[in-house]
């Protein structure tokens, strides 16, 4: 199989094991190509954890979880130096994984979440002043609760701005949800020594990044990207409400993300270059988390999506 269609059988697996949310699943895949990570965002039991492991069984690669709570420490995630045998030596925490599972990141402080900022960035860690580096195909997949929830902490603007993409995860539909009591009682049923079917092996992840790198993107699309983040940052030149909704825009990274996201959209659609819809596609989830919403937002009830859909109506496309 070609690494198009590797790629789609790792869509049609995760999929098949998470009913009515294929949106959700495109969107782990494409960070999964763009080499970033990933927090997905929902209330509990909407089936975020098993996505995740669904997107690891699909895909050769070592899964690791980290279950965060408020007594977790940092040396938990990392791993630590250990004393044994007259000298010290590392043990390696969970995050040297493939796929590793960051589950219910917001419940721990502050200072354990910072523990992830360079895995996250630099695909490293350091401990007692040596590095470490992590696996070539590396990826941190967090979920959170809504930050409304009881016992939940907000994460660092720091750590979400190394998040390539926020995804939000709903209810399913009625049809979906059926489909969702089918599934689960046939797999209560069946045989658990039912042979899965082969792994998809990593290789196929390097080769289709390798061809995503000669996805095109033209000068217009660049400007348009741009043109997309000034207006985050510089709301008053586009009109409308957007000065008084935005507070904070976009980072730098907030251009990368869509730059990279685009690319990998249409590598997915089978296209070798970008089109203005493949931005507006990724646009939500490459920028709901890099933006502050200003007070008169909040009171006026206006979401970062709403706010994203207004910026994506006012910033035209570059000719």
């Amino acid at each position: 199989m070609t690494p198009r269609e590797q790629v789609g059988e790792i869509q049609k697996r995760v999929n098949a094991s998470v009913i009515g949310q294929e949106r959700v699943v495109e969107r782990l895949v494409i960070a999964l190509l763009a080499n970033g990570n990933v927090l997905v965002e929902g209330l509990p039991g909407l089936a975020k954890t098993r996505a995740i492991k669904s997107l690891s069984r699909a895909l050769e690669s070592e899964f690791s979880r980290i279950q965060f709570t408020p007594d977790l420490l940092p040396s938990d995630v990392t791993g630590g130096e250990i004393y044994r045998d007259g000298t010290f030596e590392f043990r390696r925490g969970p995050v040297f994984g493939n796929l590793v599972l960051a589950d219910e990141i917001n419940r721990a402080p502050a200072k354990v979440q910072s523990a992830l900022l360079e895995a996250m960035e630099e695909r490293q860690v350091t401990v007692a002043g040596k590095r470490y580096r992590l696996p070539d195909l590396f990826m941190v997949l967090a979920t959170q609760n809504p930050i409304e929830q009881e016992g939940t902490y907000p994460l660092p603007e720091a750590q979400m701005d190394r998040f390539l993409m926020h995804i939000r995860i709903d209810y399913p539909s009625d049809g979906d949800e059926a489909k969702v009591l089918r599934l689960v009682r046939g797999e209560q049923a069946q045989d658990h020594k039912d042979e899965l079917p082969p792994a998809i092996p990593q290789q196929a992840v390097f080769a289709a990044r390798r061809e995503i790198d000669a996805v095109t993107s033209v000068e217009a699309i660049e400007v348009y990207i741009v043109a997309l983040i000034a207006a985050t940052r510089r709301p008053a030149d586009f009109g409308g409400k957007l000065e008084d909704w935005i507070t904070i825009g976009a980072s730098p990274r907030g251009s990368l993300a869509l730059d990279r996201c685009s690319r990998v959209h249409a590598w997915l659609h089978g296209r070798d270059h970008v089109l203005p819809t493949d931005v507006q596609a990724i646009a939500h989830d490459c920028l709901r988390h890099r933006l502050t919403l200003s007070y008169e937002a909040s009171a006026e009830g206006v979401s970062k999506d709403k706010v994203i859909d207004e910026i994506v109506a006012r910033v035209a496309v570059a000719g």
